[in-house]
């Protein structure tokens, strides 16, 4: 296998997170890239789904960009704001 070397503009959070998990793995970056871009090459194109976002997604993710939409605190409060308080019902 020949080598070249190549520069990339990266995101630098991006970057930092996904060689934490190469590490994890016992990749280096290099390894991890060429697993990538052969991927790419054995599917001819993206190997994982890319979607365009439906029209209701669209609104969602502008809503949250203006500062609005809900949070929560916990994994509880979340979960009850979805599915309602069950606790009075027997």
């Amino acid at each position: 296998m020949t080598t070249e070397p190549t520069n990339l503009r990266l995101d630098s959070r991006a970057k930092t997170e996904a060689y934490a998990v190469f590490e994890r793995l016992g990749l280096k970056p290099a390894q991890a890239i060429n697993m990538f871009l052969n991927q790419v090459s054995l599917h001819q194109g993206l190997p994982f789904e890319v979607k365009i976002p439906n029209k209701e997604t669209r609104e969602a993710i502008e809503e949250l960009a203006r500062g609005g939409g809900k949070t929560f605190t916990s994994s509880e409060e979340f979960l009850k704001d979805l599915f309602g308080d069950d606790e009075d019902e027997d």
